[in-house]
């Protein structure tokens, strides 16, 4: 399927398989290998309360097959009595090197209220979401044609921004989820870069040790696909996806 802004054709991303098609899609078919272990945590840290926010700054590690595909630095800090988490990514292929960057602005119980996402590589394309209420609104910009402007409806303000080739928003995601209720919790979702409306399955699968530490998983689970998400406290651990052999780490 070719996407709005031209970046990558997938049949995924009409099934809403999340973020992971534009990294599997950007290098070599046919990587194998063992994923590497997790990045080590503090054992022991209390789970995050019902909606609370933390800062976290760090550095993740993105590998496909067991090989080295990218980085993401990203920063999650207050602002202005809300939130701001920023990410750039940083995507190497055969076909060269993709920057993807995104700015989501939030409030103070993390309803997303302002996204703007940029991509610089092969093709260029940039964009502002707003969000108003259960009203979404995307602008989206490309080199060479008119701004092509698309609106949403969900049916709550909470929605989980989940763009691609930027991981730190599944940080965000643990943020939203009830860790006081457990159980599994329901979101909207959106894919800004692909103008994809959808929802996502969340769920607590307790603290789990592997390697030189432990941390609280997550599973999150879309029409087809099932993402491991690791947060330790407030910091971002890692993020498997089995189907794919993908693994973004923290460094």
């Amino acid at each position: 399927m070719k996407t709005e802004a031209g970046f990558l054709e997938s049949p995924w991303i009409r099934r809403m398989n999340l973020v992971f098609v534009m990294t599997l899609g950007l290098i070599a078919s046919g990587a194998a290998g063992v994923l590497p272990g997790a990045a080590g945590a503090r054992a022991g840290s209390a789970l995050p309360s019902a909606s609370a926010f933390a800062p976290d700054r760090g550095k993740l590690k993105i590998t496909v097959g067991g090989r080295e595909v990218g980085t993401e630095e990203y920063d999650i800090a207050a602002s202005n009595g809300g939130w701001v988490a920023r990410g750039n990514t940083e995507i190497k292929s055969a076909q060269g090197t993709t920057h993807v960057t995104g700015t989501l602005s939030m409030n103070a119980d993390g309803t997303p209220v302002r996204y703007e996402w940029s991509t610089q590589g092969a093709k260029k394309a940039s964009a502002v979401v707003g969000f108003n209420g259960m009203t979404v609104t995307s602008e989206l910009q490309m080199e060479n044609a008119k701004p092509f402007v698309q609106q949403f409806t969900f049916t709550s303000p909470r929605i989980a921004v989940l763009d691609n080739n930027l991981y730190h928003q599944y940080a965000v995601l643990a943020r939203l989820y009830d860790w006081d209720k457990k159980g599994a919790q329901t979101f909207p979702v959106l894919v800004p870069q692909e103008l994809t409306p959808g929802s996502a399955t969340v769920e607590s699968l307790g603290r789990q040790d592997f390697g030189d530490g432990s941390a609280e998983e997550l599973r999150v689970k879309t029409e087809d696909n099932e993402i491991d998400v690791f947060v330790d406290g407030p910091r971002l651990v890692r993020i498997i996806v089995p189907s794919a052999n993908a693994q973004i780490v923290r460094e």
